[in-house]
């Protein structure tokens, strides 16, 4: 299944139903009091979070989601039946915005309910317009209609550490080999074109497809990948050993993330050269000293090197006592 991260929906809430006119058959009278009771209210739209949910695939092809209509009043004062709301399951981390941008609803927490589209209350019969004045009153109320809404759902995944870099930096292979992920691997560019993710014990890794120069402006992938570092809280930047200028890698990626958003350079980040096994030792040691001459604190990585995945792992677990800390307090 592809993976879907943005689709367009209808949220139709229920109509309430409609009150009716009735009066009570009494014997020896042609007519009795007024008895026609209320219609019942429409269904809600309620989005639901789930952490069972990793996609909005399942509205690729179901645009209109509809709740139950309120049913009609009877006689004898009978309510009709209120419609049933429909709770609709969504990946955690989705955002609802209206077609004009406006933040509907943010779901971010696992179980987390939102009521997104409200039911059409249900109209009143003619019992309820009865008065001292007024015996016999022949009119009843329509339902309202239901909310309906069309929206944008947009996925925006929550993962506790990102790997970012140009394409071929070795992030797929980098989250295989930390989880029982199954990331596609291949030497050439875009293998990853939706992320993946991963479980490394309580942290939540995601490897996030390679970006270009010009991304945020749509070339490569575009801004597809941008839209998930946004709740990435750590984030992991491969550069590869193999790359003929490292700074200007590091800088390429740190120059989309700019101009997609500034907030994204204030995030926690750690730079690797991946692939270190792959050059010689004098050659990383000359590219891991070009990037320290610009300001940048560099690792070597490779997933050959069980120290150095053992050295990626520290961090890693320091990561987890940071996220640890805030529940403990």
């Amino acid at each position: 299944m592809n993976f879907v991260d943005r689709v367009e929906v209808i949220l139709q809430a229920g109509d309430g139903g409609d009150g009716v006119v009735s009066f009570r058959h009494a014997m020896f009278r042609p007519r009795g009091g007024p008895d026609g009771g209320d219609g019942g209210d429409g269904g809600g739209i309620i989005l639901r979070a789930s952490r069972n949910q990793d996609t909005l695939a399942a509205f690729r092809y179901k645009k209109l989601l509809k709740a139950e209509d309120g049913k009609l009043g009877s006689r004898q004062r009978r309510h009709g039946k209120s419609g049933q709301d429909l709770e609709v399951p969504v990946p955690v981390g989705t955002v609802v915005n209206s077609l004009a941008g406006e933040m509907l609803a943010d779901l971010t927490t696992d179980d987390q309910r939102v009521t997104i589209a409200r039911g059409g209350r249900g109209g009143f019969g003619n019992a309820h317009f009865v008065s001292s004045t007024r015996r016999t009153p022949r009119v009843a109320e329509k339902g309202e209609k239901g909310q309906a809404i069309r929206a944008v759902l947009e996925l925006k995944m929550i993962a506790d550490v990102g790997f970012i870099g140009l394409p071929n930096a070795g992030k797929s292979s980098l989250l295989n080999a930390l989880t029982n992920a199954v990331a596609k691997v291949g030497n050439y560019a875009f293998t990853t074109l939706e992320p993946n993710l991963g479980a490394y014990y309580s942290l939540i890794l995601a490897d996030i497809p390679g970006l270009i120069e010009g991304a945020s402006g749509g070339k490569g992938l575009g801004v597809k990948f941008l839209r998930h570092i946004e709740r990435t809280k750590t984030l992991f930047h491969l550069i590869s050993v193999e790359s003929d200028d490292v700074v200007r890698d590091y800088e390429i990626v740190r120059g989309e993330l700019e101009k997609y958003s500034k907030g994204l350079l204030e995030k926690p980040e750690y730079v690797f050269l991946s692939k270190s096994d792959m050059v010689s030792p004098e050659e990383l040691a000359a590219k891991l000293d070009a990037l320290k001459k610009k300001g940048v604190e560099a690792r070597a990585l490779s997933i050959n090197e069980p120290d150095s995945l053992k050295a990626l792992k520290v961090i890693l677990n320091k990561v987890a006592d940071e996220k640890k800390a805030p529940q403990e307090e």
